[in-house]
């Protein structure tokens, strides 16, 4: 059974999937997922998959491992493309083509499923009913990816920037666009505190 908790916050949804990864610009990276079973857990936690779904795709999943198994790489590696396109952004370097590629053909499935349902507000964008895909949990993650690259949100993308790789990626949100880190209370507090001890030994 999956144990990891997730981290939800870092603004949107394909930056939830690359920080799936703890440590992830390190050598010691620490993968939340390796298994299909912890990437329904982690699309549950998201919201993007409900209980009864989640739990038609773990039936499926016992009767076709070799199956459940291959969209698990897919997804492995549709994060790790969609990690190095936004790391490549934060740091304003020329991307790789074949990362982008990899989205592009995530996205080219996805789309085909992206349906106009009527809603209590008129219409609505929703994901065709697709029980047999072992993929439909990438189907928001690809066009998430896809929406903030063509959006004006692009250039609030950044990566954590502590020293030792922590790798967390966000949407900074701050007014004056100030934010470093993935959080205050962890490696911003370590810096902070590692700025007063270099200010002490100097003094």
């Amino acid at each position: 059974m999956h144990t990891h908790t997730f981290d939800l916050d870092a603004g949107a949804l394909c930056l939830d999937f690359a920080n799936t990864v703890e440590w992830h610009d390190s050598d010691h990276p620490d993968d939340k997922l390796h298994h299909y079973e912890d990437l329904l857990a982690w699309a549950e936690a998201a919201a993007i998959l409900l209980p009864d779904r989640g739990g038609h795709l773990r039936q499926m999943a016992q009767k076709e491992p070799q199956m459940a198994g291959v969209a698990f790489d897919r997804a492995i590696r549709l994060r790790e493309a969609i990690y190095r396109l936004f790391v490549d952004v934060s740091e304003q370097k020329e991307f790789h083509a074949e990362d982008l590629a990899i989205l592009n053909e995530a996205l080219s499935e996805s789309l085909s499923h992206l349906q106009v349902f009527p809603s209590s507000t008129g219409f609505d964008w929703g994901w065709a009913e697709n029980l047999a895909s072992f993929d439909q949990v990438l189907w928001p993650v690809a066009r998430s990816a896809g929406d903030l690259l063509v959006s004006d949100k692009l250039a609030r993308v950044r990566q954590c920037a502590d020293d030792r790789g922590c790798g967390y990626l966000f949407v900074d949100t701050s007014r004056n666009r100030s934010r470093r880190w993935c959080s205050m209370d962890s490696c911003g507090n370590r810096a902070k505190a590692r700025r007063h001890y270099q200010r002490q030994q100097k003094a």
